[in-house]
């Protein structure tokens, strides 16, 4: 639990891109979600075909991830599988790291104690509102153990755990082992792996941690979302899961991609400490630039390039790929 508080906030900003960008117009309810999906597929699926970035005779290729999955869906794409044989960078997806580092990690374990607790002894009960609490306990009951401690956790962190354990009894999964299989691929093809996180600097990290315990956070609106989406969108994530783990381009054009997280992380923008002292304030900017200038620079190096953005991004007529098209590279949708 205490590595757990810390990587917590990481997550929150490693799933940023949503934050990092205006997020997509919601779309109409395809006919796809009027129909839910109980059933998850599984076995081995391709996900989505690539969109392709160019100027000139050099390719930056670019593969839309995207969570949840099916839990029991075995990833492979001959298409990847192919662009990487003859490719010579992989470009990680965008992302914001507050990792203090393994050792000194150890050295701030103590310290890191009851980090995801509310300050001055506040439980969920103080915190949220009357409805919404009863909607936590019904939540609470059926995907988490009936154990009072998670009642003097901040909202964030509650919402968190509980979104996490109510995705594994659904069948669907944070997608981590596909993205970790690409980067296996690039390594095994001896392509030149490219982080594009950005580093997030705390100058003492002892008082920060100190601090964080103390302030105050806005994350009731993240409680509330999470819970939302746990008691309606459960069978449109099956319809998505299923949408891109079968590569089918056209419903995921029609789908529209809820994302509760950029609420979580905004909840993590409104502590004082994480905002002035790791600079949150301007990471959406410098997670864009830092993924455009490794693709710039990619794109000049490379005959062939592999790069992770997020579907969200990719179907965003103002995502990253936008601001390329302006540069004037050509940007080219699949089929």
């Amino acid at each position: 639990m205490l590595i757990r508080s810390i990587t917590a906030v990481c997550l929150a900003l490693s799933l940023a891109s949503a934050w990092a960008q205006t997020e997509p117009p919601v779309a109409a309810a395809s006919e796809a979600q009027a129909e839910p999906e109980q059933i998850l597929v599984v076995g081995q699926r391709p996900g989505p075909r690539l969109w392709k970035v160019s100027k000139d005779d050099h390719v930056l290729w670019v593969f839309g991830t995207y969570w949840p999955l099916p839990k029991k869906m075995e990833w492979r794409s001959q298409q990847v599988e192919s662009i990487v044989a003859q490719s010579q960078e992989l470009l990680k997806e965008p992302g914001a790291s507050l990792d203090f580092g393994y050792l000194r990690t150890i050295t701030l374990l103590p310290f890191m104690i009851g980090l995801d607790k509310s300050p001055n002894g506040a439980t969920l009960h103080d915190l949220v509102p009357a409805d919404v609490y009863q909607r936590w306990l019904a939540l609470r009951k059926k995907y988490l153990k009936d154990d009072e401690g998670y009642e003097r956790k901040r909202p964030v962190f509650a919402a968190e755990e509980l979104f996490d354990k109510a995705m594994d009894q659904n069948g669907l999964s944070h997608g981590q082992e596909m993205r970790k299989q690409i980067v296996r691929l690039a390594e095994k093809n001896k392509l030149k792996v490219t982080s594009t996180t950005v580093e997030l600097g705390v100058d003492s990290p002892v008082k920060a941690i100190r601090e964080f315990k103390k302030a105050s956070m806005d994350d009731v609106a993240c409680f509330n979302t999470t819970i939302t989406r746990l008691e309606t969108d459960l069978d449109a994530m099956r319809v998505r899961a299923n949408a891109w783990a079968k590569g089918d381009i056209d419903v995921i054009r029609q789908l529209d991609f809820p994302a509760h997280e950029s609420t979580c992380t905004a909840a993590f923008v409104s502590n004082a400490v994480l905002k002035e002292q790791a600079g949150l304030a301007t990471v959406p900017e410098r997670m864009r630039s830092t993924w455009l200038a490794a693709a710039e620079k990619a794109l000049a190096a490379n005959r062939s390039t592999l790069a992770m953005l997020q579907m969200s991004t990719l179907l965003d007529p103002k995502g990253y790929l936008a601001d390329l098209r302006a540069k004037g590279y050509t940007v080219e949708q699949p089929d």
